[in-house]
């Protein structure tokens, strides 16, 4: 019998909120390339997504969400092992608290 693998996302949200700050040219050239040395041979597709409106004529509430795709659980698993200094890097570019959404890829 065939084994079907589900992808897994990561989702980290930078949210907006009083007194919080994003530099986005540091996120794009120096974090997400953190992000490819460390995690990247066990990822199978990232996509950062900028915030520019919370709906029709509303102010974004989120600076920006980054998706990071897995072939697996197990995947995910390995690449969040070597993250230490992805994660130890937000503060260089943001103080917003991340939020994160794990799951299954339906679609």
């Amino acid at each position: 019998m065939r084994r079907f693998t589900i992808s897994v996302s990561l989702q980290v949200l930078y949210p907006i909120t009083d007194g919080t700050e994003f530099d986005y040219d540091y996120y794009l050239s120096t974090h997400m390339n953190l992000v490819a040395e460390h995690m990247g041979p066990h990822i199978e597709r990232t996509l950062v997504t900028k915030g520019n409106a919370g709906g029709p004529d509303l102010p974004p509430s989120i600076y920006a969400i980054a998706t990071i795709v897995f072939p697996d659980q197990d995947a995910m698993g390995a690449a969040l092992k070597s993250s230490a200094p992805v994660m130890a890097d937000i503060p260089n570019f943001t103080n917003a608290e991340p939020q994160i959404l794990i799951g299954d890829v339906v679609g």
